[in-house]
């Protein structure tokens, strides 16, 4: 029977009457749910259970909260001391000579040192000089190609700008003009400065004077065209600062040679030439040859002790 059924009753007044009733049943409706006074004890109980719990809830969210904010206070301390020293070290290593696993590792890029005045102004000047197109309808540049005429054949007559005279020196039509849209003028400036400053070696090449050469020669002229931008690539120099490794062990002869690229090309076309002859090449082979020709440049450039282009062990192959 429910506590509410025996209320109701009671209300009544049945309860002489059910007193022993009540009494014999009440034990028995106990199995199924408990009597009113003992529902008040433990609901009492009940309460004083819960807001315990409560209390210890509260203490175990309260001491969690703080313990997140030691946490996070620690985190920030490892943060802060960890940037101290990335700091310092960074620092530090710009004045130290680099080890070898940063030279010839990927993490070249991590100690980038700042730029003297000098390299600055040096590399502003030649990143000038290379963003110059070949223009043949400029008087300067057509004044460089019968330069470079002149130097490559003196004794010989000084042919229009659109001749089939321009094949003999490696250009591949009738028309120079038109070989000049990779490398631009700078790359006419490099074949210039090649016959001023090395003769011996650029008429050597330009004729093919040394060792065995293939039935299929590379043409002289647009192998310089190439060269030229070879470098131009294999140094970053389009990038405002180059940050490529070999880019920016350029930057370092700068300081010393101002002219250091076309100093640097002319070694570049040397070896070109050194390297077609070693593994006896063919025409269909330059572009191989051009890339083992970068490959050995870069080499080159870091190796220890090299602060100028005459420094490179193949700049003993020009010949004044």
């Amino acid at each position: 029977m429910s506590a509410g059924a025996l209320r109701s009753r009671l209300h009544h007044g049945h309860v002489g009457r059910m007193r022993n009733e009540n009494y014999k049943m009440s034990g028995l409706d106990g199995l199924h749910e408990p009597l009113l006074g003992n529902h008040d004890y433990d609901g009492r109980h009940s309460e004083g259970k819960v807001q315990g719990d409560i209390c210890d809830e509260e203490r175990r969210n309260k001491h969690l909260h703080w313990l997140i904010l030691f946490f996070n206070l620690i985190l920030e301390w490892i943060q802060w001391i960890a940037n101290i020293i990335l700091g310092s070290v960074l620092y530090i290593a710009q004045f130290l000579p680099l080890p070898g696993n940063i030279q010839n590792g990927s993490n070249w890029r991590l100690l980038e040192p700042a730029l003297g005045p000098l390299q600055e102004a040096r590399l502003r000047s030649l990143q000038q000089r290379l963003g110059v197109p070949f223009d043949g309808s400029q008087l300067e540049h057509q004044d460089a190609l019968k330069q470079l005429w002149r130097l490559a054949y003196p004794n010989r007559e000084l042919p229009s700008l659109k001749s089939e005279l321009w094949k003999d020196m490696g250009w591949q039509g009738q028309d120079p003009s038109t070989d000049f849209r990779g490398g631009g003028f700078i790359s006419l400036e490099n074949l210039i400065f090649f016959g001023t400053e090395y003769p011996q070696s650029f008429q050597r090449l330009l004729h093919k004077q040394d060792g065995k050469r293939s039935e299929w020669e590379y043409p002289f002229a647009v192998a310089g065209v190439n060269i030229s931008f070879m470098l131009l690539q294999m140094l970053d120099l389009e990038s405002e600062k180059p940050s490529s490794r070999a880019g920016r062990l350029f930057l370092e002869l700068l300081v010393e040679d101002e002219m250091a690229f076309d100093n640097l090309y002319c070694v570049a076309f040397q070896m070109l030439d050194a390297q077609w002859l070693e593994k006896q090449a063919t025409y269909m082979e330059f572009n191989e040859i051009l890339k083992s020709t970068r490959t050995q440049i870069e080499h080159e450039l870091s190796l220890s002790n090299v602060s100028s282009v005459k420094d490179l062990p193949a700049y003993s192959l020009l010949k004044r």
